[in-house]
C-alpha cells in the first residue's frame, strides 16, 4: 500500500469499498468510505490509482455520484470500456472489503451548490449523467425547489444509469423533468425515431432561454460541442452554461 502524497492541499487516502450495485450490463456505482473525506460539492470528482503487482500503476478520474454528506461515503459509477486497461478492474473485479487509493474532492468549476438560485438545465451524454445525479440528489437532499431539467442521451433504454431512481423522480410533479434521447434504439411505441439531440428536442425538453437556466452539459467531447451550440443557437447565453468532457468509460478529460 502506497503511502500518502500530497499534490496542493489535496492528499490520497485509502478508502474502503462498502457496497457495489450494477447499474447496466456494463456499469457498476461503487461506494466507498474514506476517513477523514473533507466533503465534496455536487459535480466534483475524485482520482483513484490503481497499483499492480509488479508496480506499475494507472490513475483515473471519476465524477462522484452521491450526495454530499458528512459521513466520508462517496459513489463513483463506471462504465466498463472493451479492452479498457482499468475500467474492467472496478467494474467486474473489485470486492466489498477492498482498498482503493482516492485523491479529492477535485473540480470547482463544474459544480451545484444547493444556495442557487434559478431553474437548472441538465444534459448528459450517456456516462455524462452521473455528476449531474449528483447535482439532482442534492437537490432533494437539500430540500431545494429550485426546479430541474435533465435532458438525457443514451444508446437504449438498457443503457440508462440510475433508471429506477430517475424515473420515480420524474414521476414527482414538483421533482425533476426527465426528457430521453435514445441513439440507436427506442422502446416500443417511443414519439420519435432514434437519434441524437437536435434542435426540436432543444425546443421540447429543455428550459425557454428567456427563463435564463442555469445549464450543465456532461457527455463525450463530440456530444458537448454538439449540445452546447444546440442551446446556443435556441438563445441560451453561453455563460450561464458549464460543461465537463467525459472519456468512454466515464473518466474526465
Amino acid at each position: 500500500m502506497a503511502g500518502t502524497e500530497v499534490l496542493g492541499r489535496v492528499t490520497w487516502r485509502i478508502g474502503k469499498v462498502v457496497a457495489l450495485r450494477d447499474e447496466t450490463l456494463t456499469a457498476r456505482t461503487i461506494a466507498i468510505v474514506v476517513p477523514d473525506w473533507p466533503g465534496h460539492v455536487a459535480g466534483q470528482h475524485i482520482d483513484v490509482r490503481l497499483t499492480a503487482p509488479d508496480g506499475y500503476s494507472a490513475v483515473r478520474s471519476y465524477s462522484i455520484a452521491s450526495v454530499p454528506s458528512s459521513d466520508g461515503r462517496i459513489e463513483i459509477t463506471v462504465d466498463r470500456l472493451p479492452n479498457g486497461e482499468v475500467s474492467p478492474y472496478p467494474t467486474q473485479l473489485v470486492m466489498v472489503g477492498d482498498e482503493l487509493e482516492v485523491r479529492g474532492p477535485l473540480g470547482r468549476w463544474f459544480v451545484w451548490r444547493a444556495e442557487q438560485v434559478g431553474p437548472v438545465q441538465l444534459v448528459a451524454g450517456g456516462s455524462g449523467i452521473v455528476p449531474l445525479m449528483s447535482m439532482i440528489r442534492s437537490r432533494t437532499s437539500a430540500g431545494s425547489t429550485v426546479p430541474f431539467r435533465l435532458l438525457y442521451s443514451v444508446r437504449e433504454l438498457g443503457a440508462i444509469f440510475y433508471r429506477d431512481e430517475l424515473q420515480t423522480l420524474s414521476s414527482q410533479g414538483n421533482s425533476v423533468v426527465v426528457t430521453y434521447a435514445y441513439t440507436r434504439a427506442t422502446p416500443k411505441d417511443w414519439p420519435r425515431p432514434a437519434g441524437r439531440i437536435d434542435r426540436v428536442l432543444i425546443d421540447s425538453g429543455t428550459w425557454p432561454a428567456n427563463l435564463h437556466p442555469s445549464g450543465y452539459v456532461c457527455g463525450p467531447t463530440s456530444f458537448v460541442e454538439s449540445a452546447t451550440e444546440l442551446l446556443i443557437a435556441a438563445g441560451h447565453d453561453r455563460e450561464r452554461i458549464r460543461t465537463e468532457r467525459f472519456g468512454a468509460t466515464g473518466e474526465r478529460k
